[in-house]
């Protein structure tokens, strides 16, 4: 709700901005699939890692 009052107040000071931004918000939006799509790889990946590292600890601490 907030980012459409934020439009609405730059549509109404700068309404050629707030149209290439309205048009522009697509696009942006599906250039940055990859790079969710990586970082979701990557959080994965450091998950992985710090189970295989704390693995030993959680050994020797037993069962709760």
């Amino acid at each position: 709700m907030l980012r459409f009052l934020l439009w609405l107040i730059l549509l109404a000071v700068c309404w050629p901005l707030a149209l290439l931004a309205l048009l522009l918000w697509p696009i942006l939006w599906l250039l940055s699939i990859p790079f969710r799509l990586l970082g979701m790889g990557l959080e994965g990946a450091f998950e992985l890692l710090r189970a295989v590292l704390l693995l030993p600890a959680r050994l020797i601490r037993g069962k709760p």
